[in-house]
């Protein structure tokens, strides 16, 4: 038998683990979308922090790498070459995602340790559907990893300059949580009137009961691009590829104008799911409506007092 070959498994036994793996490449592109970068200094290193508000955040390998190398990518590719590496990166794995592969892990751990093994993290995510890390090319690019991994990494770099990223780390997240709390609060408010009916209408009338749970959130993931293609224009996924110097999501820099519209928008997408109207039918009355209400705010001068309140 070839490598890698498992006989006598039908489609329908495949599947399952075909949509896990698709479901965990959309939790990590979902997380990338709606998160946005921030900086952390340790001992004088910029070291970009990948953040949602969340304590889920992906932190730069290559730059905490920096601090001891001028090749970031071999010694960060050196650290993975250990067993206990290994170890311990299939143990997280193992935690926190459920769509990762034992047996291809079990063949790194194998070979971990020799003088002949070596391990990128760009090799590990292929062939063990791992979360934990990623690699991304282009501007602010590098590999990154869950802030469980970084850590870990920052000791085998340095435990001085670890103790140096914590520290600083910790105090981003507290000002973090102070601007989710007071200046994000009343888009986000905004944001979640109409969250539940819209949802609703998708779980009663357009999920599929029968297909595993994984696979109908991307139901819901397309039904929320419907009303950004209707409001801005482009999806989530377009919106961050044309704005990577922006922190944050599409609906995170949305004027309060836009916000209030994509509310409403909600609402009216649930109607026309119950009515049973397809999707490029909804689309284009949802545009029609998003551009008469855009006109009708830009009038209101009550949107202007309720900007100078948030800001």
């Amino acid at each position: 038998l070839a490598v890698g070959f498992v006989p006598h498994l039908t489609f329908w036994q495949i599947l399952p683990r075909l949509i896990i793996s698709e479901e965990n490449s959309w939790r990590l592109r979902m997380k990338q979308e709606k998160a946005f970068n921030a900086k952390i200094n340790a001992k004088g290193m910029q070291i970009t922090v990948v953040s949602d508000g969340s304590y889920d955040d992906y932190i730069s390998l290559t730059d905490i790498a920096k601090y001891k190398s001028e090749d970031p990518a071999a010694s960060i590719q050196n650290w993975m070459r250990s067993r206990d590496v290994i170890e311990f990166l299939g143990l997280w794995e193992t935690l926190y995602n459920p769509g990762f592969k034992p047996l291809e892990f079990e063949g790194f751990k194998l070979r971990a340790g020799s003088n002949a093994f070596t391990l990128s993290p760009k090799r590990w995510v292929e062939a063990t559907a791992a979360i934990g890390m990623y690699s991304k090319s282009g501007r602010n690019g590098g590999t990154f990893a869950h802030r469980d991994i970084a850590f870990e990494f920052a000791s085998w770099i340095s435990a001085e300059f670890k103790l140096y990223i914590i520290t600083d780390y910790q105090r981003l997240k507290t000002d973090e949580n102070s601007r989710l709390s007071l200046n994000w609060n009343m888009n986000r408010e905004i944001s979640k009137i109409n969250y539940r009916i819209h949802t609703d209408a998708i779980k009663k009338y357009l999920i599929i009961p029968e297909l595993p749970k994984q696979y109908q959130s991307f139901t819901y993931t397309t039904e929320a691009d419907v009303l950004n293609v209707a409001m801005f224009g482009m999806t989530a996924r377009q919106w961050r590829e044309v704005n990577t110097e922006l922190e944050g999501n599409i609906r995170d820099n949305a004027t309060l104008q836009q916000l209030i519209i994509l509310s409403n928008l909600e609402s009216l997408n649930a109607e026309m799911i119950k009515q049973g109207k397809g999707r490029n039918e909804r689309l284009v009355e949802l545009n029609r409506i998003a551009q008469d209400q855009m006109s009708s705010l830009l009038r209101t001068s009550g949107i202007k007092r309720l900007e100078e309140y948030n800001s």
